[in-house]
């Protein structure tokens, strides 16, 4: 039977329950440094960029164009944060320098800019939109380091909120961060090298859910930080500088014993951090670690959401939260004190595993497992299904989805490697909810694709692939492509890839053509 955080889901519906740890970990604060204290220095990569790279044929050039605007954007990006700077031959720092005396807040700098939206005096480059006219190039991937452990396939991926680096989540039970490689910065996209992560942060346990903290900025080390949630562990807060344990949250039920969240998810302002367990959410204040925690059940008087709250989201612009359960149930609630706001019908044939606000805050996106639809909930009119998305999801496996910040482009991958590309502007007319094709769909991985990222500015995605694989029982005798019965032996693929999604002239033509995994002698 699969995890909860993607393949098993746990014994009797409830939560996981382990005798609480040693409470050996201080709590350290997680508060911005004080004025006459010196920033932590910046930590340096531990791995080789040159071991398992890949022949440089792989990776297409791009027009000269596109490398301008990438460019561009990028040294506005690296300028600020420092984030991809190389040195010598190349030992490459996973956040360069520390923030500098007198820095503006983000929210104050944001305040600067221009009345035409030029980000130039605060050193943000603007977005790019994605074009999504033909499929998306590959860049680069990591797949070596997956091959070590048997079956390490991947649970997803995501972007860092100020896109300096990307964060996967494997079945060794390993958090793993990738730099965005230098080369993406310069004009020698054929020298792309396969990438290495610059940090391992492993859990003791499956891994339940990962979140980055909202404002994460490579300019403010204090800032760089992550939480996830493993079985029959705490909320363990990771120090995305150094890879360390920077502090943990331990829910306890009501027999005292350590239980641990099946999602996570930080308030849009990042001081709060929600918890999901079963018919309940717990609310942990960022700066305060420990037990101490708000605790809201999620049904009351046999109204709201039951079963284990699988997946938390926040709107971006009201102050609302969304809970889904593999129960299948969904609801959305007021930020101040958890009061239900509407309890959603019950549409999805799965318990819930993903859940996603539109820019606007207006629609919500729901995904189940083993369900093929993605849904589109008009909160104007709760209860109202905007229109349907169709994907083939055939396992238990958490399926992530994206959109990208415009929010007019939806991608999610599917168990068969595709992934889809839905336009959410051209919705259907009428009041009837209809099915929305795709507008674009390409094979990304020979297995399945698991998670998908959009880059927060430039025109990249991030894919990563991989399942649980349940071989057939075999003879000897028979081919080893084949099984007694005649079934196919499924072919694996475990890596995460980096796609570029704008027209490229020819490198982009021959992008539709080529593996999407490195060729192999």
């Amino acid at each position: 039977m699969d995890e909860p955080g993607g393949e098993e889901s746990p014994g009797g519906g409830g939560d996981v329950e382990a005798r609480a740890e040693a409470e050996s970990e201080p709590p350290s604060l997680l508060l911005p440094l004080a004025a006459d204290e010196e920033p932590c220095a910046p930590k340096k990569a531990r791995l080789d960029l040159g071991e398992g790279e890949q022949e440089s044929q792989e990776n297409e050039v791009p027009v000269e164009d596109d490398v301008q605007t990438l460019t561009q954007l990028g040294a506005a990006k690296s300028d600020s944060a420092g984030n991809v700077e190389v040195k010598g031959e190349e030992e490459v720092e996973h956040h360069n320098g520390a923030p500098e005396q007198g820095h503006v807040p983000e929210e104050e700098s944001s305040k600067e800019q221009d009345p035409e939206g030029s980000d130039d005096r605060t050193g943000v480059p603007q977005h790019v939109d994605l074009d999504f006219s033909q499929n998306p190039q590959m860049l680069t991937g990591s797949w070596a380091e997956f091959s070590s452990f048997p079956e390490n396939y991947l649970k997803g991926c995501k972007w860092a909120p100020d896109g300096s680096c990307l964060l996967t989540n494997s079945a060794d039970n390993v958090l793993r961060v990738f730099n965005l490689p230098p080369e993406l910065y310069t004009s020698s996209w054929e020298l792309i090298p396969e990438m290495s992560p610059v940090l391992r942060m492993a859990e003791g346990d499956t891994i339940y859910d990962y979140c980055w903290y909202p404002h994460m900025s490579s300019l403010d080390p204090d800032t760089c930080f992550l939480a996830s949630s493993s079985r029959d562990n705490p909320v363990h807060v990771w120090d995305a500088f150094y890879g360390e344990v920077r502090a943990s949250f331990r829910p306890y039920n009501h027999l005292d014993e350590l239980t641990a969240a099946h999602s996570l998810c930080f308030s849009p302002d990042g001081t709060q951090l929600y918890c999901g367990f079963d018919k309940m959410v717990r609310v942990f204040h960022t700066e305060r670690p420990g037990r101490d925690c708000e605790e809201r059940p999620t049904i009351v008087k046999k109204q709201g959401v039951g079963g284990i709250i699988s997946c938390l989201a926040f709107s971006p612009t009201r102050d609302l939260y969304a809970c889904g359960s593999y129960s299948r149930g969904l609801a959305v609630y007021c930020c101040q004190d958890g009061a239900p706001v509407a309890l959603l019908p019950t549409r999805h044939r799965g318990g819930l595993t993903h859940l996603l606000f539109s820019p606007d805050g207006n629609y919500l996106y729901t995904g189940g497992r083993k369900d093929p639809e993605i849904l589109c909930w008009d909160l104007r009119e709760p209860g109202k299904v905007l229109f349907s998305l169709q994907r083939n999801v055939a396992t238990n496996q958490r399926i992530y989805y994206d959109l990208d910040p415009s929010g007019q482009y939806l991608l999610s991958g599917d168990t068969e490697g595709l992934v889809s590309v839905w336009d959410t502007h051209c919705t259907p007319c009428g009041d009837t909810e209809q099915l929305q094709p795709p507008h674009l769909t390409f094979q990304a991985h020979w297995d399945c694709t698991n998670g998908v990222s959009v880059h927060p500015f430039l025109p990249l995605l991030a894919t990563s692939s991989g399942q649980r694989q349940f071989s057939w029982p075999s003879d000897s005798e028979c081919d080893s492509d084949t099984d007694v019965g005649g079934h196919p032996e499924r072919r694996q693929e475990n890596c995460v890839c980096v796609w570029w999604s704008r027209p490229s002239g020819t490198a982009a033509e021959g992008s539709s053509t080529r593996s999407p995994g490195p060729e192999t002698a």
